[in-house]
This record gives structure tokens, sequence and C-alpha cells, in this order.
């Protein structure tokens, strides 16, 4: 094993013990407010949506309610869309840009589709700006029967309440400059493995289903994003994040047997965008807009071709 990278918590190739998680977990620290800077803004939307508490996070269940926000008139003959945001807390974008399309373009669709937001999965990673929940499980690894990660479990149950077929599923993301310097890092740690660095991909990118691709439906997301952000370009392997591109900007993962979230549904269409908010060429609200622009991009192909 290269030891030439070590972790700051646990011994290289040795898997983290509860000792470890623990040391993990009283290095962290509150960074900001759920309540202030993402509920109050679910709740600003209650005229115009319908909100509904999905639940709350055992952690300390009065700070970290779970919404779910519905447009109105929800009918079985249209086809219904999730968006989800903030599986990974770390993933600003992700939870702004969902609450971004809710304010901005959610209603003038809602003629064609029922359309799900949960723009935060896991308001505790949230707070603390952290990918993982404070069991140091990954939420985005855990969509499976009897889920690690009580957020999954919670975002599963509230799907299959709908007791609806999914057309679509829009799972929102960022790939940062902190998945080089502390995620990944970490989760060699954890897990006992060696760490091998990777490049972080300037700009937006989408992962499809390995096994159900939808080329053309990626495509059109991509051609929507690149009216706000760069397109990110393939490393010199042709590669982003390591996995091969399927065309500019997108690649393909198996959504079921890595457990993401972007599989929850079983939808047609899916999508995982990945926003790149530290690039100098970007603005926060201009990574928010990207995720609406994806969104919308879906939405569009939707109209078209379902």
């Amino acid at each position: 094993m290269d030891n030439s990278v070590k972790y700051t918590i646990g011994a290289p190739g040795i898997k983290w013990s509860t000792t470890e998680k623990a040391e993990w977990l009283a290095q962290t620290t509150i960074k900001r407010s759920y309540l202030e800077q993402v509920v109050s803004k679910i709740h600003s939307l209650s005229e115009k949506f319908d909100v509904e508490q999905y639940g709350a996070l055992s952690y300390a269940s009065e700070k970290y309610p779970l919404f779910a926000i519905k447009t109105h008139n929800w009918d079985k003959t249209k086809p219904t869309v999730l968006v989800t945001g903030g599986i990974h807390g770390y993933e600003t974008s992700g939870v702004h840009g969902a609450l971004a399309f809710l304010a901005l373009k959610a209603e003038q669709y809602s003629a064609d589709f029922n359309i799900l937001v949960v723009p935060c999965v896991s308001p505790w990673g949230y707070e603390t700006i952290n990918r993982w929940n404070p069991n140091a499980v990954d939420p985005n690894r855990s969509f499976y029967a009897n889920s690690p990660a009580e957020e999954s479990a919670a975002l599963m149950k509230l799907v299959q309440a709908q007791n609806t077929h999914f057309l679509a599923h829009l799972d929102l993301h960022e790939t940062t400059d902190s998945d080089e310097s502390e995620f990944r890092p970490a989760l060699a740690a954890r897990d006992g493995k060696e760490y091998i660095a990777d490049i972080v991909p300037d700009g937006f990118y989408g992962v499809g289903d390995t096994e159900n691709p939808q080329d053309d439906f990626q495509k059109a997301i991509i051609d929507s994003v690149r009216h706000v952000t760069h397109i990110a370009p393939a490393d010199s392997d042709g590669n982003i994040i390591g996995e091969p591109i399927t065309q500019e900007g997108v690649i393909n993962y198996p959504l079921k047997a890595l457990g993401l979230c972007a599989s929850v549904t079983d939808a047609e269409y899916t999508s995982t965008t990945e926003v790149y908010p530290d690039s100098p060429r970007v603005t926060d609200n201009e990574c928010n807009l990207a995720q609406v622009a994806a969104i919308v991009g879906a939405l569009e192909y939707l109209k078209l071709h379902r």
C-alpha cells in the first residue's frame, strides 16, 4: 500500500471500528442552519404547493424534519416525476437548485406532470457540510432493503407511499474539490483501502444508468445546462471521475448495484446531475440555475417523447 497519503483518522489498511467512527463524528461541527436556510424556504412555498413532512431524523427530530413538496392537482392520469436534492448534504446546489426549480419553474409543468420534490434528504449532512450521516454511512450508497441510513430509508418509504409509477427521477448533486481533499480520502480510510487520487472535472456532467442509459434524454439535459454553465470535458483517457464518457458530459453507473438514490423509483428516465461549484467560472446562483436547467431540459424532453 502507498502510505504517502494518510487520512487523519485510523491506520492505513485497517477498516474503522466504532472507535474511529466516533473520533470522526467528534470532529464534525455545525456550520449552517437547515431550519433557517432550507425549511424557511420550504414553508414559503406552501401556498403554491402541497408541503408534507414525511419524517424526521432521530439524531435531533426537532432540528431535522424531512419535507416533500408536491404540485397541486395530483392526477394519476399524468406521469409522475421525482426530484431529489441534498442526498449528500454538502452539495449545496442540489438543495437550493431543487428549491429554485420550485420557485421558478415547477408550476408551469404541473399541467403535464405530477412533480414530487424532496429538496434535502440529509439535513444533518447539510448543516455539517458532510457527505456521510453521523454514523459514517453514505446515504447515496444505501438505497436498498434494510438500509443502514435512515435518510435513505425515509425516502424509500415516501416513494412507496405514493403508490404510483414514476416516469422520471432527477437526483441533484455536485462534484467538489473537497471530494479529493476530504471525502474520498475519508472513504478509503474508513474501508481500509488505498486512496488513489483522481481529477475533479471542471464543469457540469450527468450520470445515467448503465442498465438503461437513455442517451437522448441525457443529451437533452446537457444541452439545456450548457446555456447556464460549461460542460465538463473528459480527461486524457476519455474519462470523467474514472468512468468512460458515453457522450459529451455523460457517464453511466449501475444504479441499483451501487444502491444509488437515482434507482429508488425504478423510473424509465433517470439522471444524476453533477454541478462543479468550485470553478472560478461560476457563481453560487449559476450553480443553482444549472440544476434548474437540468430539470427543465429533462421535462421538455419528456413532454415530447413520453
